[in-house]
C-alpha cells in the first residue's frame, strides 16, 4: 500500500477530494493528515474520513525533526501539499526527493512564488488581462512554485470575471485534476 501525508492549513476542499477519490483504491491510501492550523476546517474533514493527524507549529516544521518524524513514523511514501503556505524544510525535502507535489492555482510560471496565493493570485490573473487561467500541478523543492511542472489545465478568464467566480473554476478543476495526477505519478513511480 502507498501511502500519501497531506498537508493542508485551511478549509480542506483539496484533501477532501483527494480522500474521496483514493478512498477504497487497492493500491493508494491518504493515512495522515498534518495541520500547521489548529482551527482549520480541515482537521474536521480528517476527523469524519477517520484519518489521523498531527497538528505542529511552525517552529517545529522549520526548527525540529519533529514533523519528519511523524512522517517516518506513518510509513509515508509520498507527500501532497494541499494548500499548504509554509515552505517545506530542506530536511523533509531530503527525505522525500521528487516524493513532494504541490497544486498552485494560476498557469506558472506566472502569478507564482511567495505570497500569491489564493485569492490574490486571481486578482492578479484578472488585473492583468490574461484570457486563460488554471492550475499548475508541480514538484516541490527549495524555492515557491519553482519545482518541475508535472501538470497543467486551463479555463477560459471571462469578461465579466470577479476573483471568486473565477476561483470557483479553478477549484473546480484542481478537485478534478489534482487526485488523478497523483495517482499517476504514484502509478508511474512506486
Amino acid at each position: 500500500m502507498i501511502n500519501i501525508a497531506v498537508f493542508a492549513s485551511g478549509s480542506g476542499t483539496n484533501f477532501q477530494s483527494i480522500v474521496s477519490y483514493f478512498s477504497g483504491h487497492a493500491n493508494i491510501r491518504v493515512n495522515l493528515l498534518l495541520c500547521n492550523r489548529p482551527g482549520a476546517g480541515v482537521l474536521e474533514r480528517a476527523k469524519k474520513a477517520d484519518i489521523d493527524n498531527f497538528v505542529f507549529t511552525r517552529y517545529d516544521l522549520e526548527n525540529t525533526g519533529k514533523v519528519l518524524d511523524v512522517l517516518l513514523e506513518y510509513d509515508t511514501h509520498f507527500i501532497v501539499l494541499a494548500g499548504f503556505l509554509l515552505k517545506i524544510p530542506l530536511n523533509i525535502l531530503k527525505a522525500f526527493p521528487d516524493r513532494i507535489v504541490n497544486i498552485h492555482p494560476a498557469l506558472l510560471p506566472k502569478y507564482g512564488g511567495k505570497g500569491m496565493y489564493g485569492i490574490r493570485v486571481h486578482e492578479a490573473v484578472i488585473s492583468s488581462g490574461d484570457r486563460y487561467s488554471g492550475i499548475t500541478i508541480h514538484m516541490v523543492n527549495e524555492e515557491y512554485d519553482k519545482g518541475n511542472i508535472v501538470s497543467q489545465h486551463s479555463c477560459e478568464v471571462k469578461q465579466d470575471d470577479t476573483p471568486q467566480t473565477l476561483a470557483e473554476r479553478v477549484h473546480k478543476l484542481e478537485h478534478y485534476w489534482y487526485p488523478r495526477v497523483i495517482e499517476k505519478l504514484l502509478e508511474n513511480n512506486f
